[in-house]
């Protein structure tokens, strides 16, 4: 068993440097689309949208690094693309990207309140996991299959995007969204004429968003985005670094990416959480044989997150440029995995597989019903299924 009682090294090894860089370019640049997707959806302007992707980058460099120098333990902290992606199909709350931001305090406030009030925590641990997973599998939906819709309407746009992330995802899925990133890039250089203007500054400069609260935004952004972050981050989090034979006590954990994600979210900040996908890179023997040394990767993945974050500007800048539906198609393309993955946990049992697929198909609809969103009711449809079965 690894616990927190690594010794103290003076520099991290070389080799979990290298892992740290890597994880860092896959963390980021495979999902800050879908994390601008989803800031636009719930009306940021483009100073808001920088600075909400800036500051996401900034709280997860710093909480991740920040636990794992405390734990010493490889403790990879992400923004929440499924919190995300959601936020990309939901309606825009009536009150604006202010509303919204009340909203990403609320869902904030849940994740750090259910770290240290068991009842709370256990509440969330009752959803069952397929009914969860169809309900992110019903999010998703809608944004994988934009990449194919671009392709009828401007193949010269997305055919390069799709077919770099499928040719090099045969090599190495890790790199197939980052190689879709670059031809993006390349695409979108070319549809400017090779006329990038220089951005109006270099570092990112935060902006303030007074956030407003409301019912209809509790229930329909903050309540999904909680679960959904609880569900598929930071409790496969856990469980991931345990499979390494890491025992993190969850409790402080969730409170801290809860409080970084109430600091962050007056700056546009969705939600920070724990990670699955890079706490496996950062946990496993391939970033080095000791295990009490693996806890560096995640503290030089932190460090790059931050400084990618205090240069989001620029990112914002030249993702304005893309060509339309140019952004949707690389949000698409990153998520398809992650869809895959949700769809096959959410059938998978025989038990819960018709209530999974009345919450997937409800929440696929988009329906909305009383201010409420079709995440929403998806979940509750899934609820009455599984307990009218049980009676």
């Amino acid at each position: 068993m690894t616990g927190n009682t690594a010794p103290r090294s003076g520099h991290p090894p070389l080799q979990t440097v290298s892992t740290g860089i890597v994880v860092a370019i896959v963390g980021f640049f495979s999902s800050f689309p879908i994390l601008l997707q989803g800031v636009a959806a719930m009306g940021a302007t483009p100073d808001q949208a920088a600075s909400a992707l800036m500051t996401a980058a900034v709280a997860m460099g710093v909480t991740g690094a920040g636990l794992s120098l405390w734990k010493r333990q490889p403790i990879s902290v992400a923004w929440s693309t499924p919190g995300s992606a959601l936020l990309a199909v939901n309606a825009m709350p009536q009150g604006g990207f202010a509303e919204a931001v009340g909203a990403f305090l609320v869902a904030g406030l849940l994740v750090a309140v259910a770290g240290f009030w068991r009842p709370l925590g256990r509440l969330t641990a009752m959803i069952p996991g397929p009914i969860a997973q169809s309900m992110l599998a019903g999010v998703l939906l809608s944004l994988c299959i934009k990449p194919f819709q671009a392709l009828a309407i401007s193949p010269a746009h997305a055919l390069p995007v799709i077919a770099a992330w499928f040719l090099v995802g045969r090599v190495n899925r890790l790199f197939a969204v980052p190689a879709a990133v670059l031809a993006a890039t390349a695409v979108t250089i070319w549809a400017a004429g090779f006329q990038i203007p220089a951005p109006p500054s270099v570092l990112t400069a935060p902006v303030w968003v007074s956030p407003q609260f409301s019912i209809p935004a509790t229930l329909s952004i903050a309540l999904p985005l909680f679960i959904v972050t609880m569900a598929t981050q930071n409790i496969p989090g856990i469980a991931v670094m345990r499979s390494y034979g890491y025992q993190p006590d969850s409790r402080p954990l969730f409170t801290t990416v809860g409080a970084a994600s109430m600091a962050s979210a007056p700056f546009g900040a969705p939600a920070t959480c724990l990670a699955a996908i890079t706490a496996a890179m950062c946990a496993n023997p391939d970033c080095h044989p000791d295990p009490k040394q693996r806890y560096w990767s995640a503290v030089v993945c932190g460090l790059f997150y931050t400084l990618f974050g205090l240069f989001a500007g620029i990112i914002t800048s030249f993702a304005g440029l893309a060509p339309t539906g140019l952004l949707g198609t690389l949000a698409g393309v990153a998520l398809l995995g992650v869809f895959a993955g949700s769809a096959h946990a959410a059938l998978e049992d025989p038990e819960y597989r018709e209530a999974a697929a009345i919450t997937f198909a409800v929440t696929a609809s988009g329906v909305t019903i009383l201010g409420l969103s079709g995440a929403v009711w998806g979940l509750i449809a899934g609820a009455i299924v599984v307990i009218a079965k049980r009676r």
